[in-house]
């Protein structure tokens, strides 16, 4: 990879490096800084190995030395062969994503596993198509990185299971309600593309910036580099009849990627207790205690405490260990080990009458343990009746999910406040706008002819510019315009469908969730870009739609969708626009793509939704599911819009049984303000080094899913980014992030070969014969099944 050089100043490698400060106080010794690097490549000049030997201290070291902040602009990306293997991997993308959605675990599509297929895609394309004739039309140049950057943004934009699938699966499984296809697929459309209308108007604050980082996106790009520096460097010595030559980075990403795809086979089929080998479990079979807190292999088992995981797939999970920063980190942990003191605690205090229900569950019970039936207390109109509620009785929360919307409405809260005493300075901007200056600035630039607009701006001569922004400024811009368009369009529809499907949600109600989706998008966009760990916010949204509109579940869905999603979609939007920034994907380029990929993917996501519904509807339906289906999460879709939007009133409000849970967003408020203030007066106690909204949210992290991993995620994390990164800067700096793209990208494509070679998403499962390692008949930790 090519390294950015920056000025060393004088001194020599060793001073620089003691001179630098490890997260903005540790101080790297001299000792640490002479090991001996025998096992890292060499870099030439000084200069270079002074930065490559440097700790990185803060989002401008990672952006300056872990990429290349370098552009050639003569690199084409608007090739039809780029379009072609778009479409393509984003067909693959959007069926996957939707698999993964009924899925125990919640794992994303890994971005990296697209770009890995699309460069194998556009080399072979490159070798095999001639390049004369009618057929150089697909072959023109050597496939190049803003090609591969094209497509992997088009299929990362599908990749994503759309929310409004998930309102569609609970009319289906939960009401027994089907929208015509026509209305399910523009419901998609429409709530896909708000977010991106919003998002795109914030990308002065939450992009261009250095601080805003998108951690999760360095692996990817690392690779893209590592990638594209040896490819082209291998094409002129064949050119010159001289041997190609591999870097040690090359290398490593492929010694790694085929050791992992050959590991994954291991626990993902063949040796399951290889998800969460518990000691504790394997020693007392029988206790279910254990199975409680020690278990955690299987789908909402317990909290997998002292598990070891050895599959990838479920210890990086979307997020990976080794590229989320140290500081965030810590926040997560201590967060982490409140959880399970927490749960603990509710569950054996049987706060919430908490032993009368599964310890992990997502579901609305009758207080003696059985399943509520929601249809029972709900008329024709799908509202709750009063009559129908006294002779069902309220439902009841397993007392861990109680918790779970505490400390997520606790978090949410404490984000606000947080952001507005330690970052007020990256945000103020975005309300730039609306002061007379700002407004004088949009009358004197504003052009009706929105289409010619490069939406450029004079501003390369700011030192604290980000140096790979400087290098987009060459390129015309997608300007403000289109994005407004674009969500336009998006209300437009949106009002037609809510009234066209009977959502009951009101055109009030829908422009509330707008309001709430805009600030939301600010807050957590910025939280989500500095830390690369998203929050989700879909209690917060819940509570506020069922205060809104008591007694409508069915209206509540649709709040959520409209709002919540629309956060969501607002972050992978700037997630991807953010890759197009790091290896100068023209913006135009880069929207064209993602409007593309997002609206075939909505249209993927539906028809399988559909078809894995009529499959394994049964299981669906189940409180625990299986290993390789589950339907946690449009349960937990259900149940919230039950509890908020049709019982929020009886349960949530004040002097009610969970009220707590609607207190916590006053106290919430609050929590970083201690924090603030002994950092005022204790500066030496670091508490500024803490993110307190990532501390209260992780209160709940256990709450559902497969939780034997998270020994070994916080054990690599640690590994990665402190240790390598302090004791060898040098090897961190050069191969930590090549290596986690190399184990997500491995780990990706051998799970999506097995998920429809063995594990039923074309409908029949083939599970491994039953023996010691591949306990099919419970928990694969050999914990206990509470539920037989």
């Amino acid at each position: 990879m090519l390294l950015h050089r920056t000025e060393s100043g004088s001194g020599t490698s060793a001073e620089a490096v003691q001179d630098s400060k490890v997260l903005e106080g540790e101080r790297i010794s001299l000792a640490d800084e002479k090991r001996d690097y025998k096992d890292v490549e060499s870099i030439s000049g000084s200069d270079e190995a002074s930065s490559a030997a440097s700790v990185l201290r803060n989002e401008r070291d990672i952006v300056s030395h872990v990429i290349s902040s370098e552009d050639d602009p003569s690199l084409n990306p608007w090739t039809i062969r780029a379009f072609l293997i778009g479409i393509g991997l984003s067909a693959f993308g959007g069926v996957l994503a939707e698999i993964y959605y009924f899925k125990p675990q919640t794992v994303a599509v890994s971005t990296m596993f697209l770009a890995i297929i699309s460069y194998v895609l556009g080399v072979f394309m490159e070798t095999v198509i001639p390049q004369r004739g009618i057929l150089r039309h697909l072959n023109p140049h050597p496939w190049n990185k803003k090609e591969n950057a094209f497509a992997v943004i088009m299929a990362s934009a599908a990749a994503n299971s759309a929310l409004g699938t998930e309102v569609l699966a609970v009319q289906r499984l939960f009401y027994e309600i089907t929208p015509n296809a026509g209305a399910g697929i523009f419901l998609l459309f429409s709530s896909q593309l708000l977010g991106y209308g919003i998002g795109g108007l914030f990308r002065d604050i939450l992009l261009y910036p250095s601080k805003m980082l998108y951690p999760g996106v360095l692996p990817l790009v690392s690779m893209f580099d590592t990638l594209f520096t040896d490819g082209d460097a291998n094409r002129a010595a064949k050119a010159a009849g001289q041997k190609p030559r591999y870097s040690k980075k090359l290398k490593l990403f492929w010694i790694a990627f085929g050791l992992i795809f050959i590991w994954e086979m291991f626990p993902e089929w063949i040796f399951p207790l290889l998800t969460g080998f518990s000691v504790f479990c394997l020693a007392n079979q029988h206790n279910p205690d254990f199975t409680r807190v020690f278990g955690g292999s299987n789908g909402n088992e317990g909290l997998g405490l002292l598990s070891i995981c050895f599959d990838w797939q479920f210890i990086s999970g979307g997020i990976n260990p080794m590229t989320i920063p140290l500081r965030a980190q810590t926040s997560n942990f201590i967060g982490y080990i409140l959880c399970m003191v927490v749960f603990c605690g509710v569950y054996y205090g049987n706060i919430w009458q908490s032993k009368n229900f599964p310890f992990l569950s997502q579901e609305l019970f009758y207080e003696n343990g059985t399943l509520y039936d929601q249809l029972l207390i709900l008329n024709d109109n799908f509202e709750v009746d009063p009559t129908l509620l006294a002779e069902q009785g309220l439902p009841f929360y397993a007392g861990s999910w109680v918790v779970q919307l505490l400390v997520t409405n606790l978090g949410m809260a404490a984000t606000f406040t947080h952001l507005m005493i330690w970052n007020f300075d990256d945000l103020k901007g975005a309300w730039g706008w609306c002061t007379p200056s700002g407004v004088k600035r949009i009358y004197r630039n504003f052009d009706w002819k929105f289409w010619r607009h490069d939406g450029m701006r004079d501003i390369r001569d700011d030192e604290d510019l980000d140096p790979h922004y400087r290098q987009m400024l060459k390129y015309p811009d997608a300007p403000n315009s289109w994005y407004i368009v674009t969500l336009a369009f998006s209300i437009v529809i949106s009002l037609v469908i809510i009234y066209k499907t009977d959502s009951t949600l009101p055109w009030w109600g829908f422009l509330i969730s707008i309001a709430l989706a805009t600030i939301s998008i600010l807050f957590f966009g910025a939280l989500f870009a500095i830390t690369g760990l998203g929050f989700i916010i879909q209690p917060f949204v819940q509570m506020i739609g069922g205060f809104l509109h008591p007694g409508k579940p069915m209206a509540n869905m649709y709040f959520v969708l409209y709002s919540y999603n629309s956060v969501n979609q607002a972050q992978l939007l700037l997630r991807d626009l953010k890759i197009a920034q790091y290896t100068k994907l023209p913006p135009r380029a880069a929207f064209t793509a993602q409007i593309f990929g997002t609206l075939f993917g909505a249209v993927l996501n539906f028809i399988l939704m559909n078809t894995i519904i009529d499959n394994q509807r049964p299981i669906l339906l189940s409180v625990e599911g299986t290993n390789i289906w589950s339907g946690q999460q449009p349960q937990q879709y259900n149940s919230q819009a039950i509890a908020w939007g049709g019982l929020s009133h009886q349960l949530f409000a004040i002097g009610k049984r969970y009220q707590f849970v609607a207190w916590a967003y006053v106290f919430g408020l609050l929590v970083p303000i201690p924090f603030w203030i002994a950092h005022k007066f204790w500066p030496k106690l670091r508490a500024d080094y803490l993110y307190t909204p990532i501390i209260c949210y992780y209160i709940g992290w256990l709450c559902v899913g497969i939780n034997s991993s998270i020994f070994s995620y916080f054990s690599i994390a640690y590994l990665s980014q402190w240790w390598l990164r302090t004791r060898y800067p040098h090897w961190f700096n050069k191969y930590n992030y090549i290596l986690a793209a190399a184990l997500d990208g491995g780990t990706q494509v051998m799970v999506f070969i097995l998920t429809f070679a063995v594990q039923g998403a074309s409908g029949n499962s083939h599970l491994f014969p039953q023996w010691w390692g591949a306990n099919q008949n419970g928990n694969y930790d050999r914990c206990i099944d509470l539920n037989n």
